[in-house]
């Protein structure tokens, strides 16, 4: 019976202790879910910070541009550095510079057009140069090849008949196309009528 009472005692024992283990670990949280939910929640939070840092970054970078290109504008258009005295301590505004960038490109167009007429008109008195250059080149090589041909066989009257006939049908197109405004236009309207009306054929 000792040895009975003995035994019993153990097991009651044993069996307190491993309620008590039971209980003790059950009360005990689970500290590696803690630890995968802190890490996911730190993990969210660091990728929010980077988006945030990466979209601060490019806006930085395109207001950086925007500025840039706005000096440079004002370091390339004239009439932006030209500013009053009163106000050559404040800055130009932005829709002023842009104003300013396209009255200056109109102005560039306006410039590049009329440059254009000028070369337009310039080539035409340099093809009425050479062709009278080659007219006469070839009047001098048949006087020099046959000197004496032709000499007294045509009377003055009937020269100057031919040339009269020849003035005529040429005095109305001069007329029409010759503008005595200026000397310059007086010249270039001569050249261009000679290379349109007075072609050796």
């Amino acid at each position: 019976p000792a040895l009975f009472m003995e035994n019993a005692r153990k097991g009651s024992i044993v069996s307190r202790a491993n309620s008590i283990g039971s209980t003790s670990a059950s009360s005990v949280p689970n500290t590696d879910d803690e630890d995968s939910d802190y890490q996911q929640e730190s993990y969210k939070e660091s990728y929010k910070d980077k988006r945030r840092r990466a979209h601060t970054q490019a806006e930085q970078k395109r207001r950086d541009a925007i500025k840039k290109g706005y000096n440079d504008l004002q370091a390339i258009v004239p009439t932006c550095e030209q500013q009053d005295f009163s106000i050559s301590s404040q800055k130009l505004s932005k829709a002023i510079v842009l104003q300013k960038t396209i009255d200056y490109i109109q102005f560039l167009h306006k410039e590049k057009k009329k440059q254009e007429e000028e070369v337009s008109t310039l080539r035409k008195d340099v093809m009425a140069l050479k062709i009278m250059k080659v007219n006469y080149e070839q009047i001098v090589k048949a006087h020099q090849d046959n000197p004496n041909e032709g000499k007294n066989q045509i009377s003055d009257e009937v020269k100057f008949n031919v040339f009269q006939g020849i003035m005529d049908s040429l005095f109305h197109s001069f007329n029409a196309s010759i503008s005595v405004t200026s000397f310059q236009e007086l010249s270039a309207c001569v050249f261009s009528w000679i290379e349109e009306h007075c072609k050796p054929q």
